[in-house]
């Protein structure tokens, strides 16, 4: 379990937990899931020595579950955030080599196999922050990374530029729940790029190698990603109504505004993923469609092409027809010339019959195939 308070300007590491958290800011425990279980009545000492009230039985189950939905929930003292972050490469990697096969690269639309998520949760309260995170989350690092790049050390604390520094624990969640958001922002040029190549080998000329059953997984993944925006928007929209409602009273008019506005922003940029998910699955749709539609007009080449071909011998058997019936008397029968007379009138019939169809542009290559 790790303990920064954020006071003043500055931030400061410590060992146990404060007496009483700062007047003028607040205190943030977190820690990984897989030691909530150990920590609690730690951490239930905590929340009610510095935010007034333990927490709740079932919030703290849900805390505890790796495999929450986003959700938001609340009390009288503190609010309740489950948020699901996309998975890192590294997590990712380690959940497929542990079960089933791992996705080769190579493979289309390899990207949308990849579409992991892991659940962050957040209890807030008026000068308490308490996170828990997957084990190795990057998420609570990136942020003391950050805070720490430009810092100086003074009397024991890491004195960071006001500005730099969240005003309040509903801050620095929206600020960590922002970064979560944009890690599936930057999911969009994966996803994207692996479209885009999957569209162009489906609607290569001759192209017989589609993988249909990626195409399936990637649709069944979107379907996935879209009901998991749907649910952190949900989540964040129900916490945006409720500090509308119920503003924290520790904080100035102005910070409450720039809670509000960092809250919309982060809303925005969940309904920006959610948009884009819809437009790849559109996409998607769209270039099967084109991909059936190409193929019918190159059967309909070859079919035009075909039977151009057999009007050019439907004379050609006609005469060979005729001159092959049992009759004693026909022309040319008995002439001597009569085989080449026939065979050149087949020919030039042929030839002629051949040059209208090629004006015609009955025989002409498709620029599709």
């Amino acid at each position: 379990m790790h303990i920064v308070e954020f006071a003043s300007g500055t931030l400061r590491f410590l060992e146990q937990v404060p007496e009483a958290a700062p007047k003028a800011g607040f205190v943030w425990i977190y820690l990984d899931r897989e030691t909530l279980q150990e920590e609690l009545p730690r951490l239930q000492e905590a929340a009610l020595r510095l935010g007034g009230s333990a927490l709740l039985d079932l919030h703290v189950q849900d805390l505890l579950n790796g495999a929450h939905p986003s959700n938001y929930d609340y009390t009288s003292i503190y609010d309740v955030v489950v948020f699901r972050r996309l998975a890192t490469a590294r997590e990712v990697d380690v959940e497929l080599n542990g079960g089933a096969a791992p996705a080769n690269p190579a493979n289309s639309l390899a990207a949308f196999q990849r579409i992991r998520t892991r659940a962050v949760g957040f209890a807030t309260f008026d000068h308490l922050l308490i996170t828990v995170h997957p084990s190795g989350c990057f998420t609570a690092r990136s942020f003391i990374e950050r805070y720490l790049a430009d810092a100086v050390q003074s009397d024991g604390a890491v004195v960071v530029s006001r500005s730099r520094l969240p005003a309040s624990p509903s801050d620095l969640m929206l600020r960590m729940i922002n970064v979560m958001v944009d890690s599936y922002l930057d999911l969009r040029k994966d996803l994207s790029a692996e479209m885009d190549r999957w569209q162009q080998e489906l609607l290569r000329p001759r192209s017989e190698t589609a993988n249909w059953n990626a195409l399936l997984t990637a649709r069944a993944e979107l379907h996935t990603l879209e009901d998991l925006c749907e649910e952190q928007n949900d989540a964040m929209q129900e916490w945006l109504d409720t500090a509308r409602e119920q503003p924290p009273m520790a904080l100035s008019q102005a910070e409450r505004d720039g809670l509000i506005a960092r809250a919309r922003d982060v809303i925005e940029h969940i309904q920006r993923v959610v948009h884009h998910v819809r437009r790849i699955e559109q996409a998607a749709e769209t270039a099967v469609q084109i991909h059936f539609s190409a193929q019918s007009h190159r059967t309909n080449d070859i079919m035009r092409t075909l039977t151009a071909l057999t009007a050019i011998f439907l004379p050609l058997n006609l005469i060979a027809g005729i001159f092959g019936m049992n009759f004693e008397f026909l022309p040319l029968i008995h002439v001597q010339l009569g085989f080449w007379w026939a065979l050149g009138t087949m020919t030039l019939i042929a030839v002629a019959l051949g040059v209208v169809f090629w004006r015609k542009r009955y025989l002409a290559r498709s620029s599709a195939r």
